[in-house]
C-alpha cells in the first residue's frame, strides 16, 4: 500500500468473485484509482471476459496472491469463508482484506481467528447496493454511487486499517461509511434489506398476480421489483442470519394482523388510525 499525497492508495487489489458486485467493484477501482485490479473468478471464462472488456488487469493466480495490499471478496457466504481459508495463508502479511457479504456474525465467526493467524487483517463489509441482476454484464461502475458502505472491525483489524478503508471507498464514490458490530449489521440488514425480499417474494404469489396487466402502477412495482432475486444466493443469506430476519417476520405479520382484523371488523377509526401512524412514522424516518 502506498500513499500518494492526500491520496490513499492500495497499490494492488485483487477482487475474487467478479459476478455483479465483484464486476462492479472492479470497474469502479479501474475508473477512479490508479490501483492495479487483480480478478479471479471460479469460471475462468469469465475472468478472462473481465480482462478482455478491461475490468482487470490480470487474472489472479496464486502466484500473485502475494502482491495484493487489499483482497475484496465477491462471492456467496460459504464459498467466501471456503475460499479465504484456504488463501489467506498464501497471502502477504498485513494484507487488508474486505467481504461484501450481506451477512456478517457468520463471516466474523468463521474468519477472525484465521486471519490472525495468517496475519491479515479481515474486516467485515456490506456496499448497500446492487441490482435485480446478476452476473458481470451487469456490472457498473457506477454501482456504489452515493452508497453507504458497511465495515464490521474484527479482532485481526486496528483503527488505522478502518481509516485508510474508508478514506479508500469514499473514493470510490460511496456516499458513506458506516462501523457497526456483526450483530448490529445483522439485525439492521434483516429489516431493512432481507425483510424487504421475503415480502415482496410472498406478495407476488397472489392468484391475482396473474391478472394484474391493466390494474397495476407504482405501488405494484415498488412492491414486487426485489421479487426478482437470486433465490441460491438469498437462501443462503437468509439461513445464515436465520433468528433475526425471523423476528422480523414475526414482527411485519403481528402488524399485518391487526390490519387484517379492524378492516374485518369495518372499524373505520381504528383502521385511520393504523394509517396515519404508518405515515407519521415514514415521514419521521424518511
Amino acid at each position: 500500500m502506498i500513499d500518494r499525497g492526500n491520496e490513499l492508495m492500495f497499490d494492488t487489489v485483487l477482487i475474487a468473485g467478479l459476478g455483479l458486485m465483484g464486476g462492479s467493484m472492479a470497474k469502479t477501482i479501474k475508473a477512479r484509482t490508479l490501483s492495479r485490479v487483480l480478478g479471479w473468478n471460479r469460471t475462468r471464462a469469465t475472468a478472462e471476459q473481465a480482462l478482455a472488456d478491461g475490468s482487470i488487469d490480470a487474472i489472479a493466480t496464486e502466484a500473485l496472491y502475494k502482491e495484493a495490499d487489499l483482497v475484496i471478496i465477491g462471492l456467496y457466504p460459504q464459498a467466501t469463508v471456503d475460499w479465504l481459508l484456504e488463501n489467506m495463508p498464501k497471502m502477504k502479511k498485513g494484507c487488508v482484506i474486505v467481504d461484501m457479504v450481506g451477512v456478517k456474525q457468520f463471516m466474523v465467526d468463521h474468519l477472525e481467528q484465521a486471519a490472525l493467524d495468517a496475519g491479515v487483517h479481515y474486516v467485515g463489509g456490506h456496499p448497500m447496493a446492487g441490482r435485480e441482476f446478476s452476473g458481470l454484464d451487469y456490472s457498473l461502475p457506477t454501482l456504489f454511487d452515493g452508497a453507504s458502505m458497511i465495515f464490521v472491525p474484527t479482532k485481526s483489524s486496528n483503527e488505522r486499517v478502518l481509516e485508510q478503508l474508508e478514506a479508500y471507498f469514499m473514493s470510490l464514490g460511496f456516499g458513506q461509511t458506516v462501523r457497526c458490530t456483526a450483530q448490529q449489521h445483522d439485525h439492521m440488514i434483516a429489516f431493512t434489506s432481507q425483510l424487504a425480499h421475503v415480502v415482496s417474494s410472498a406478495y407476488i404469489k397472489s392468484p391475482e398476480a396473474d391478472k394484474h396487466n391493466g390494474y397495476s402502477a407504482g405501488s405494484y412495482k415498488d412492491l414486487t421489483r426485489v421479487a426478482k432475486l437470486n433465490e441460491t444466493m438469498w437462501s443462503e443469506l437468509f439461513l445464515c442470519n436465520a433468528e433475526p430476519l425471523a423476528q422480523e417476520i414475526d414482527e411485519i405479520i403481528k402488524h399485518l394482523d391487526e390490519y387484517r382484523k379492524v378492516i374485518r371488523a369495518g372499524d373505520r377509526a381504528e383502521l385511520t388510525e393504523l394509517l396515519r401512524d404508518g405515515r407519521e412514522r415514514k415521514e419521521r424516518l424518511g
